[in-house]
């Protein structure tokens, strides 16, 4: 059984992942992943060079500011940079998934799970969420060493806000879809336990 983890911004959900992988559970890093896919698959390798030129590696290293600096300037090029990263991707995550043979439950961790295109392989996607201003500071702590200052608070304010945009395009009912509240009046592990429960 494939399971997708997704939130926004301070929601936990690389906190829950961490749990269950503490448990023993296989848990797929999407961001970790697509950075090493982009490292090793030559394949797409030579796509974003065809996309970006020569420049986006430097002695066979991902030049990350290059293409960085590209796609703030064109958005569209980030469009077709997801359009190469996110199958490959997503072919990764299947074939890791038939390689865990020993587990019921294969999970991965995506923040875009949704915008990658994602939800298509998941037998459950677990959506965790949080109030904002719970989100706020727990951002704050992780990010701005919880600095709570005006500047800071409205840079995490912003963060949220461009993600909002994606997960409203979520379908409202999926009857896949196990949304668990982590506002912190439950422990992270009685979240677990909730999640294996309902799985």
């Amino acid at each position: 059984m494939i399971i997708g983890i997704t939130g926004g911004i301070g929601s936990g959900k690389s906190t829950i992942a961490r749990a269950l992988a503490a448990r023993g559970y296989a848990i797929y890093d999407c961001d970790k992943e697509a950075k090493r896919i982009i490292a090793e698959d030559q394949e797409v390798q030579q796509h974003i060079i065809a996309l970006f030129g020569k420049e986006a590696f430097v002695n066979g290293v991902y030049n990350t500011a290059y293409v960085a600096s590209r796609v703030f300037a064109e958005p569209e090029l980030l469009k077709q940079l997801n359009g190469i990263v996110h199958p490959a991707v997503k072919a990764d995550i299947e074939r890791s998934a038939i390689s865990i043979q020993h587990s019921e439950f294969f999970f991965f961790e995506s923040a875009i799970l949704y915008e990658a295109g994602l939800d298509g392989i998941c037998d459950r996607i677990i959506l965790v969420e949080a109030p904002e201003e719970v989100r706020i500071a727990r951002t704050l702590q992780r990010d701005y060493h919880g600095e709570a200052t005006e500047e800071n608070i409205n840079k995490v304010r912003a963060r949220i806000q461009a993600q909002k945009k994606a997960v409203s395009c979520q379908p409202s009912a999926i009857s896949n879809l196990l949304v668990v509240n982590n506002d912190g009046k439950a422990s992270i592990d009685e979240l677990v336990c909730h999640i294996l429960q309902n799985l």
